[in-house]
Order: structure tokens, then C-alpha cells, then sequence
């Protein structure tokens, strides 16, 4: 079946992939390598593009908040 990985959205975008669903695990799929394995429809992995989308936008704007917060510490930190 064709997903939309989001696991790593941030760095290096959104990625089409052809996987396979895990017989004993329905919420894991599998893509062609050994190392290409993703958990949890709606978390790492999407059935379709737009909820990958939404994952996306939600993840940047959650990496945003946190870097606000990064630099405010920063700016209040002083060196006497």
C-alpha cells in the first residue's frame, strides 16, 4: 500500500513509500530495506497525503514553540 512518512517531516520532508502492513502488528508498516520500518497510523505514518500534511504543520509549529523557548532562555542568561 502507498503512505506518506511524516517521522522525519522536519529534516528531510514528507516521503511517499510503498509498504507492506504488519501481519502481527497492524499499526506497523514495513518498507522494502530492513531499516525502513514506521510506527503508528496518524504519528510516523499517514494513509493519505493530506493527513500527512496536517502532521506536518503540527510538528514544524511544535519544533517553532520550542525554539522560541530555547531563545528566550538564552537571551535572559548572563555571563558576569
Amino acid at each position: 500500500m502507498k503512505v506518506w512518512i511524516t517521522k522525519y517531516a522536519l529534516t528531510s520532508g514528507i516521503k511517499e513509500m510503498e509498504v507492506e502492513q504488519s501481519e502481527d502488528f497492524p499499526d506497523i508498516v514495513k518498507g522494502k530495506t530492513w531499516n525502513d520500518s514506521y510506527h503508528g497510523d496518524g504519528r510516523e505514518w499517514h494513509r493519505t497525503y493530506e493527513s500527512a500534511i496536517a502532521k506536518a504543520e503540527e510538528m514544524r509549529l511544535k519544533r517553532i514553540e520550542s525554539l522560541k523557548k530555547q531563545i528566550a532562555k538564552l537571551e535572559k542568561k548572563r555571563f558576569s
